[in-house]
């Protein structure tokens, strides 16, 4: 098997004799184990009437079986060890897939085998999960998204099952003509779930012999029911679903271009990769290219080449385009030079030097290929055994091993204006159709031949060309060698308004670091309009800075420019040996002169735009967004930000970036495979050219509202949605260990049983769940959902509940579960960092909450692993309704207007004032 030189797993492939494919992979590191299994039947497979059941299957899997026929028990088990668990329905694959702690893998897996041999399917299930099926299709009922996929597959050939209605809901998963839904669900999987198409995969610190044990004493039941491999007849597209445009007014304000080409599948050519090399040259974006031509225009702001649908029968190329208002004008001049791009790549853009320099890039990335996350190795393999030959499940991806020019000259005559077609999608279009099940409105006509003969006898433009070769690959790279040093980041500067803390990784064996740049100015988060111009200056360089970085981004280098509440943190990753040369090209960019006035206008537009579409978005997503903005008085509404970049001139911005730097603090972070010596090269030169004239600033004060002594605060929001949702948050009110561990053991022993209870039994919603929300420090706690059925005096009384019984449970929790419950957490919070990237960021937390001994979460572990359960109960006990202090935010959606709305506790009228006025920890 073809294994990154970086990979230590040892790996074994076999067949079961029911046909069951199987990947052991053994990892002597791991604390964690992992499983899944694809299954090659997705909603392709669905009957022409019962559209959703492929998705409806899978989630009643999870509903009881047999051996367990408890519903919520294998959840539960997983959750209380530590684990993580989840499905998803494609359209020709399912895959299920959990982690858990390594001792407790055995029973987990003997939970998870019978899905597949002895699932229940009782009617009280079915009942209740098709519930939750209408629920999950109604919250996407005003995602775009899925709207425009839903008219994707209204546009397509209807004879092929990409045109079929995926999720489902209760129209199509009712009973109906003396026909039960559970009886055709049943039906449906022994007709469709058969060993043969399945594929396993196990990963676990176990040895492989052990794990072949495993799988065939659990798996080796799976009935093999002998099914044909399944194969689409039908085509994607006849010729009157090409030469179409598509027109879709969306919710959200977008603007935006897709054009696709009709492919067949191409899997075939996964060792050569012909539409990756293509990809990499219509999607470049170094000067004189197709997007930075067309960004020059003001017609573009982004491009994207590759992306599309595909399945076993076809490949869709997609070039997409997100548009400025100006460009929305211009469509046919953008597809033109679409076509003259492609011209130019056809005359001279077929190079093997181009295709060797890809090779390298993906070759350097699969050499250096770090450690993920068990669960989601595992998945992806078990797709990945569908795909490639069992030597190549790992390698497939990377491959690149042909230079086949005819293949890539094949692949390039699909590339034709009578093999497309374009979907605009902006608002205000004239439609004349409405899409089923999402409402979409739509219009779409053929397009005339006119158009696409100006297209197909386009010209290349003098201002287009290809891309040179690219400075920025590193070759003949290998980690330093190792030397002993200090297990956690040391302080190599440390004055006045300037800290570097440097790390020489001697673990993850890869030739990359990470760099982090902090820079803190009281100046950038003065007032909302400071935050505002802040976030837009960062936007404003990061659109300069485009062109210039390509080259790195697509050599293995990384860097994000992002805004916060103390001020704008630089973060770059890669390869160390380019990173230097990398933040140079950066920095000295940051003196870029003169703004474009039109790209300060579409940049403005744009973050304008944005910000308002928040209030489109999901309730849930929108609450979230309340309620940090109510407690972060820096973090300020999108609304109120949208608002004081109204009126903001291009002429104020070289002021207020200059003020930007006149007292700042700055932190530094090195850490990977760099020598002291060169961090401190790099330190020397920030201090010069990062802010020289700079006087040294303290860090900026993080404010955090304090909620203590207000009982129910409430803050009722508006959003244009069906659908009621609330947030429930409780508050620490203080950042100490021993609170940490208290709201971190309570999320962790409630977060299942509160999903169970209002989501699987009472089925208020898909969107159910409780979760860990630290913010400035504090530790917090917040139970979420969002409904369909209920309204939020509803949501409320059901959360109430259950909080407020919780103490019963723990009661009656053996000594042997509340045990295994605690250290399931610990073991989950000591699970060593998997990988670079992991470790750099937990070093950058860490810094950042001032944890500069890198000890807080061994000693959270260990305040854990001392509480009792009587602390536990005491600590639920005040989370009681009666008497807790706590932030309520909720929406009450169209379909509960009748409903009377919420009045306990004390509302929230004015968030202004409320903000203004509260007091506030500072950090």
């Amino acid at each position: 098997m073809h294994k990154s030189p970086n990979d230590s797993k040892a790996y074994r492939h076999l067949t079961l004799a029911n046909g069951l494919k199987v990947l052991l992979v053994h990892d002597s590191a791991a604390a964690t184990a992992a499983a899944a299994m694809a299954v090659n039947v997705g909603h392709f497979h669905d009957p022409d009437d019962r559209e959703g059941m492929s998705h409806f299957l899978e989630h009643m899997l999870f509903l009881g079986t047999e051996k367990y026929p408890q519903s919520g028990d294998y959840q539960d088990f997983i959750s209380r060890h530590g684990g993580h668990h989840n499905a998803w329905t494609g359209t020709e694959f399912t895959n299920f897939f959990f982690d858990i702690e390594a001792e407790y893998f055995e029973p987990a897996l003997d939970r998870f085998a019978q899905f597949f041999i002895a699932p229940l399917f009782t009617e009280e299930q079915v009942d209740k999960e098709r519930q939750a099926i209408e629920s999950e299709y109604q919250l996407k009922l005003k995602d775009d998204v899925r709207r425009q996929y839903q008219v994707n597959k209204e546009t397509t050939n209807p004879a092929h099952p990409f045109a079929k209605f995926s999720v489902g809901n209760l129209q199509t998963l009712a009973d109906f003509d003396g026909r039960k839904a559970r009886d055709e669900l049943l039906a449906f999987y022994e007709q469709e779930y058969c060993s043969s198409r399945m594929s396993l995969v196990l990963l676990a610190p176990t040895s492989l012999d052990q794990l072949e044990q495993l799988c065939r004493a659990m798996f080796g039941a799976v009935i093999d029911r002998q099914l044909p491999k399944w194969k689409i007849k039908a085509p994607l597209y006849t010729p009157k679903e090409l030469t179409l445009e598509i027109k879709v007014n969306p919710v959200k304000d977008t603007k935006k271009l897709f054009v696709s080409f009709a492919l067949p599948d191409i899997s075939q050519y996964y060792q050569t990769k012909p539409l990756t090399y293509l990809s990499h040259l219509l999607g470049n974006e170094y000067p004189k290219s197709l997007f930075s031509v067309l960004k020059q225009q003001g017609w573009i702001n982004t491009l994207s080449a590759g992306g599309g649908i595909s399945g076993s029968n076809f490949k869709d190329f997609s070039v997409s385009f997100s548009l400025t208002d100006e460009g929305l004008s211009h469509v046919d001049d953008i597809i033109e030079a679409l076509f003259g791009y492609i011209a130019l790549i056809k005359g001279q853009g077929i190079d093997r030097w181009r295709y060797q320099e890809k090779h390298a890039i993906v070759e350097q990335a699969f050499q250096f290929q770090e450690v993920g996350r068990a669960i989601d190795l595992v998945s992806h393999l078990a797709i990945n055994m569908h795909h490639y030959p069992a030597q190549d499940v790992i390698y497939g991806d990377y491959v690149m091993a042909n230079y086949d020019e005819t293949l890539i000259r094949n692949m390039l005559d699909y590339f034709r204006p009578d093999n497309l077609r374009m979907l605009i999608s902006a608002q205000g279009q004239d439609t004349d159709r409405t899409a089923r099940w999402y409402h979409t409105p739509y219009r779409v006509e053929v397009i005339d031949t006119t158009r696409l003969s100006r297209w197909q006898k386009a010209q290349t433009p003098l201002a287009l060309a290809l891309p040179p070769a690219n400075p920025f690959i590193a070759h003949n790279i290998a980690p330093r060698p190792q030397a002993p040093g200090p297990n956690i980041p040391t302080l190599l500067t440390d004055k006045p308004g300037y800290r570097v803390w440097y790390k020489k990784d001697e673990q993850f064996n890869v030739p990359k670091g990470s760099l982090y740049i902090a820079v803190d100015c009281e100046h950038a988060v003065k007032n909302v309009r400071n935050i505002a111009l802040t976030r837009i200056a960062v936007e404003l360089f990061l659109d300069h800075l485009s062109e210039l970085t390509y080259p790195a981004e697509i050599a293995g280098l990384g860097y994000r420019i992002y805004a916060h509440q103390g001020g704008f943190t630089l973060h770059l990753s890669g390869f160390t040996a380019k990173l230097p040369l990398l933040l140079q090209l950066i920095l000295s960019a940051r003196k870029f002169g003169k703004v474009d006035p039109q790209r300060f206008a579409i940049i403005k537009q744009q973050l304008i735009r944005n910000w308002h579409n928040q209030k489109k978005g999901k309730p849930i997503s929108q609450l979230f967004s309340q309620l940090t903005s109510l407690l972060q008085p820096a973090n300020p509404p999108a609304v109120d930000l949208a608002a004081a970049l109204e009126d903001v001139s291009l002429d104020e911005m070289p002021g207020f970036i200059e003020a930007l730097y006149q007292q700042v603090h700055v932190e530094v972070l090195a850490h990977g495979d760099w020598l002291q010596g060169e961090v401190e090269e790099l330190s020397t030169y920030l201090q010069k050219e990062l802010a020289p004239n700079a006087a040294p600033g303290a860090e900026t004060q993080r404010r955090l509202v304090d909620i203590s002594g207000q009982g129910s605060l409430v803050r009722q929001v508006h959003c244009d949605h069906n659908d009621s949702a609330m947030i429930v948050y409780y508050q620490s009110s203080d950042t100490a260990s021993l609170s940490i561990a208290l709201y971190t053991l309570a999320n962790h022993i409630m977060s299942s049983g509160f999903f169970h209870e209002l989501r699987t039994q009472q089925q208020l919603g898909y969107v159910v769940g409780s979760g860990n929300l630290p913010l400035n420090r504090h530790p917090g706690i917040i139970f979420y959902v969002q409904s369909p059925v209920a309204s939020p005096e509803h949501l409320l009384n059901c959360i109430n509940e259950f909080i407020d019984s919780f103490h019963l449970v723990l009661m009656e929790l053996s000594q042997a579960q509340w045990d295994m419950s605690r250290q399931g957490l610990i073991a989950k919070m000591r699970e060593p960092d998997t990988n670079l990237k992991a470790r750099s960021q937990r070093y950058w937390v860490s810094i950042g909450n001032k944890d500069w001994q890198f000890s807080q979460r061994e000693q959270v572990a260990d305040a854990i692993d001392k509480l009792s359960r009587a602390d536990l109960i005491r600590f639920v006990v005040s989370l009681k309704s009666r008497f807790s202090d706590r932030l309520i935010v909720c929406s009450q959606g169209q379909a509960h207007e009748s409903h009377a709305p919420l009045t306990i506790g004390k509302a929230i009228e004015e968030a202004d004032s409320f903000r203004s006025s509260a007091k506030k920890f500072i950090n």
